[in-house]
């Protein structure tokens, strides 16, 4: 399912989508065709047992888009899944009518076989989409959505699109009532981080000392762990050429786990996080949590097999992809770790900083919003406000606009601001000139301030990006008035 492309496949016009197939050419002096996507019902092999899943099938009939440059985002969604549903464009910044949703207002679910035209100009970079509606992205109704630039047609790199996922044999409404019913459904649901070591080994965390707490990390008993829909026990085999270059678009597609990606011995440079490029900075481990993208540039640089490993945080289970050098010999790589891995932290987040930061400009608004509740009740929600009794966090067109994010649980939490892109400025109390994101993790009882530019009037959800913890209430709005 990966998507893989060369600047020799680019001059073909060619796309390799887990194979060659034809790119559509696009005139863009003319009148382009709109592309068609299909929500659609599939079963796929997990770990030698068939598993009921859902997909976003393009009109290639490969999974996901991926848009040349300057392609209109003009796409035909159609629901063949016959059950209501909606599709969100992560990262994408359309009008709000376009952005997805149905909870702010502007439209309703597609009902079965019905079909929507969207129409707007993307956003470059690797971004995603996923159905916005009751529990259906733990059911994989998600799929890679890749804006090419200019830049990247140009290059001399093959680019791999790896989209990462947790799966579980129980349907997501068991999984929720496993949760909301009291019944401890995770692998521990008040565990410590890896080694029993407790937050921060008794750092200051948003001003306080949290050395005798422990955070909880993973709320779900999960069966797999998916990228590109297969397991380690049966991994997507990548082959490169000697002494490639390889863009990966790493996306955390998942429900509720959060991932370290691990290239081992082999360094890489990050190039782009959520869809926006970074001053390169290089490193072997990376996090990466829920709706959250990382560009890589791996190096082959005569290794024959660089195995990506996306490890669960605080546990063995791991999944990924194996790039290969052709003709290389691919060993067998188990699908748990040696070790447990530690908690997802703001270790690459400290070390970011945008290649296109937000024009200086004093802030207007400083909004302020806690992030609040408990695995014991399973409880979640914003300024003590569950979805759907929300506080809207009020703006003004024009505006720039602070949002300070105080976490006052002990569970981090990937925040996401629909139809806009911030800043992260402020990461437990310390200033920085940080990437441009669309989703950043909140730690467990500390603090992010995130800025941006309040240019694209409506209502906004902004949410936990943990499926249950959005669904147990942690959502409001971002409201322009």
């Amino acid at each position: 399912m990966s998507i893989q492309l060369s600047r020799r496949a680019f001059l073909g016009a060619s796309l390799a989508l887990a194979g060659n197939v034809a790119l559509p050419r696009v005139a863009l002096s003319q009148q382009p065709t709109p592309r068609r996507l299909v929500a659609e019902r599939r079963v796929i092999d997990v770990l030698g047992r068939p598993g009921d899943a859902f997909r976003l099938r393009g009109d290639d009939g490969r999974h996901g888009l991926a848009l040349r440059a300057g392609e209109r985002f003009l796409v035909d969604l159609e629901n063949q899944i016959g059950e209501e549903t909606i599709v969100h464009w992560h990262g994408q910044t359309p009008d709000p009518a376009q952005d997805g949703v149905s909870d702010t207002g502007y439209v309703s679910p597609l009902t079965p076989g019905e079909r929507r035209s969207y129409d707007f100009s993307p956003r470059a970079g690797t971004h995603w989409m996923h159905s916005h509606h009751a529990l259906q992205k733990q059911a994989l109704l998600t799929a890679p959505l890749v804006v090419y630039t200019a830049e990247d047609e140009a290059a001399d790199v093959q680019d791999v699109t790896v989209l990462l996922h947790d799966f579980a044999f129980r349907s997501p409404e068991e999984i929720l009532s496993e949760l909301t019913g009291g019944q401890s459904a995770g692998h521990d649901m008040h565990q410590q981080p890896a080694g029993g070591m407790s937050m921060g080994g008794g750092m200051m965390m948003g001003g306080m000392d949290h050395s005798m707490m422990s955070m909880d990390l993973n709320d779900v008993r999960y069966d797999a762990f998916l990228a590109n829909d297969r397991t380690l026990d049966d991994p997507e085999i990548i082959r490169t050429e000697a002494n490639a270059k390889v863009r990966l678009r790493l996306i955390n597609a998942a429900a509720s786990t959060s991932f370290w990606i691990n290239l081992e011995d082999v360094e890489a440079t990050v190039l782009a996080v959520d869809g926006n490029a970074v001053e390169p900075i290089r490193g072997h481990r990376f996090p990466l949590a829920p709706a959250q993208r990382l560009d890589l540039l791996v190096e082959m640089k005569g290794k024959a097999v660089v195995p990506v490993f996306a490890q669960v945080e605080g546990l063995q289970d791991r999944t990924g992809v194996i790039l290969a050098a052709n003709g290389a010999d691919v060993p067998k790589f188990s699908s748990k770790a040696e070790q447990q891995e530690a908690p997802v932290d703001l270790s690459l987040e400290e070390q970011l900083s945008a290649a296109s930061p937000l024009p200086s400009k004093p802030t207007d608004r400083t909004v302020q919003t806690m992030a609040m509740g408990s695995m014991d009740p399973y409880a979640w929600n914003l300024d003590n406000a569950p979805w759907p009794n929300r506080t809207p966090l009020k703006i003004a067109e024009g505006e720039r606009v602070t949002l300070e994010i105080m976490n006052h649980s002990m569970m981090a939490h990937p925040m996401h601001l629909h139809g806009h892109h911030f800043q992260v400025t402020v990461l437990n109390g310390r200033r920085l000139n940080g990437a441009m994101r669309d989703t950043v993790v909140v730690p467990a009882m500390g603090s992010v301030s995130v800025s941006f530019d309040a240019d694209n009037p409506g209502r906004w959800l902004f949410h936990c990006h943990n499926l249950y913890h959005m669904m147990t209430g942690m959502m409001t709005e971002v409201v322009y008035g």
